[in-house]
């Protein structure tokens, strides 16, 4: 079920430039704005009686997130410079929602693993591979981080990119998504 944030969130990844980079609670046009936030919402989530080590884990989380957002697209952003971040509370559970207007999963990856063929790939390899499209440095730990204590974690999380969407609880599963975007869009339930 989509709610307020989630299809601010949408609306965000579909409108025009000049609109997206428009100054609110949401966007975020560089990482310190951003950072900034996340450390907001991880003093708010201790406000709301999470734990210390949960309140840690989802902020690590959002962070893992956020950043890609920023290190991934940095000198190719396609668009609008920066993220949508929001955190809301809706039937005792939490929503984070974060999403870029990006080269994508497939666009980032396939620099480093040029035989990825479509989206759906690309989400795998992201979620289960040490694989970075900031090559060569060693890194690539970031998402299989998320994959793992979404996991243990008991939580839920929505990953789209391209035309296609992770989804991850206790197992994940990759389809076709509804709706195709430019970047990525997360949508983290806890």
């Amino acid at each position: 079920m989509e709610n307020n944030l989630e299809k601010l969130a949408w609306e965000w990844m579909a409108t025009n430039p000049e609109k997206a980079r428009e100054e609110n609670e949401y966007y975020c046009p560089t990482r310190d704005v951003f950072q900034a936030r996340v450390d907001r919402f991880t003093a708010d989530l201790n406000r709301n009686n999470i734990s210390e080590e949960n309140a840690y884990i989802i902020s690590a989380i959002a962070g893992e997130i956020g950043n890609n957002s920023f290190d991934h697209n940095l000198g190719k952003w396609p668009d609008v410079i920066g993220i949508f971040f929001g955190c809301e509370n809706f039937d005792g559970k939490f929503k984070i929602i974060l999403a870029d207007r990006g080269q994508g999963i497939l666009a980032t990856l396939k620099k480093v693993k040029p035989e990825l063929k479509n989206d759906s790939q690309s989400l795998e390899t992201a979620f289960t591979e040490r694989i970075s499209g900031r090559m060569p440095e060693r890194r690539g730990n970031g998402l299989k981080f998320v994959k793992e204590n979404v996991e243990a974690k008991k939580m839920r999380l929505s990953f789209f990119s391209g035309n296609a969407q992770a989804e991850l609880n206790d197992k994940m599963e990759i389809k076709k998504a509804e709706r195709a975007i430019r970047g990525c869009l997360a949508i983290l339930v806890f």
